[in-house]
């Protein structure tokens, strides 16, 4: 018995087609919006490739320009598909490779939906990604002279002024590691003799930031340098004072930013993925019903369309004994011993 019958007179399979027809363009610019979204991102990624060059973090991106790509050739053919069944002389050159193309477009919508899911996925592995990316770029901040480091400040510079946000997990980490490269600093001082001879690995540290972590909305000139230092500043205290540098750690500010565009990618992708389906089953019911007329010579007879020709648990039966059947064929080929020529 099949699933979910449909009847169908000429007027129905037209106002079908049409409107099937029609969904498909609006599926062609589903695709492009992927398509575009794919681009998007990885146009993102690339202003701070330093932080997060790796191949996983430019997986998803290529993964979704290539759905994007997918999706609008399948839909421009099933749209053709569905114009020409209006006319079944046209329709007779489709019919015969409709059922690989509808299997296609299940296996396809399959991968779109998996695809979504790993865009609300992203955020776990991006969060270590951006966690080691930023460690090494604040490490590499002073190595101006370095080939390969030397755009590091200013790729830091510029992220921490557009995202507020001031190291790693906070401000303090900048104290941690030494970010002013030694050609600005006077070795004959004593100062930076007794900073570099306290630390264990020959750093110069001190309790001071880069500029671009500075908040151009506090009233008070910004201070950076010496910010545990109550004497140094007039009228300061670094424990109660509202520090004029951003509190919020850049791993942070980068995580929010870019899982909410994956989470919003995820949401457009499974709008697109019910969209797909949707013309997948408009599309069966369209081969379905031209296929099963009560009288094939003549066009406008009845007929009926459904979305399965079987019921779920006789499809599922009938594709576990296939797949078996072909397993079986393949052992018996692998265990076929090779017969000698005799000459």
């Amino acid at each position: 018995m099949a699933l979910l019958p449909v009847k169908f007179d000429l007027k129905k399979r037209v106002k079908l087609a049409q409107t099937v027809w029609f969904m498909y363009w609006f599926a062609v610019l589903a695709g492009v919006l992927v398509l575009s979204m794919g681009l998007f991102f990885k146009i993102e990624l690339r202003k701070r490739s330093e932080l997060m060059d790796n191949n996983e973090s430019h997986f998803l991106p290529n993964l979704l320009i290539l759905m994007g790509l997918i999706a609008c050739s399948i839909n421009v053919f099933g749209g053709k598909v569905c114009y020409d069944s209006l006319d079944p002389d046209k329709f007779a050159k489709w019919k015969p490779m409709l059922k690989t193309y509808l299997v296609f477009c299940v296996g396809f919508n399959a991968l779109l939906l998996v695809t979504a899911v790993l865009c609300f996925l992203m955020r776990i592995p991006m969060q270590f990604t951006l966690a080691e990316g930023l460690r090494n770029g604040m490490r590499y901040y002073k190595d101006t002279d370095t080939p390969g480091r030397c755009y590091m400040k200013r790729t830091l510079d510029l992220m921490q002024i557009e995202f507020r946000c001031c190291g790693n997990d906070n401000y303090r980490d900048w104290f941690e590691i030494q970010w002013v490269s030694n050609r600005y600093l006077d070795f004959s001082s004593k100062e930076v003799k007794d900073r570099i001879g306290s630390n264990v690995d020959g750093q110069y540290l001190m309790d001071g930031v880069p500029f671009s972590c500075c908040n151009p909305s506090s009233p008070r000139p910004c201070i950076q340098a010496q910010m545990t230092n109550n004497t140094a500043h007039y009228s300061y205290d670094h424990y109660t004072e509202d520090l004029n540098v951003w509190k919020r750690g850049c791993r942070e500010a980068l995580l929010s930013y870019y899982g909410g565009m994956m989470n919003t990618i995820g949401a457009l992708v499974i709008l697109v993925t019910m969209l797909e389906a949707s013309v997948t089953v408009g599309m069966q019911y369209v081969h379905s019903s031209l296929c099963n007329l009560a009288n094939p010579e003549d066009p406008e007879s009845e007929s009926e369309g459904w979305l399965l020709e079987k019921t779920v648990k006789e499809t599922f039966t009938d594709i576990m004994d296939k797949m078996k059947s072909m397993g079986k064929g393949i052992k018996v080929e692998e265990g076929e011993p090779a017969v000698e020529t005799v000459s």
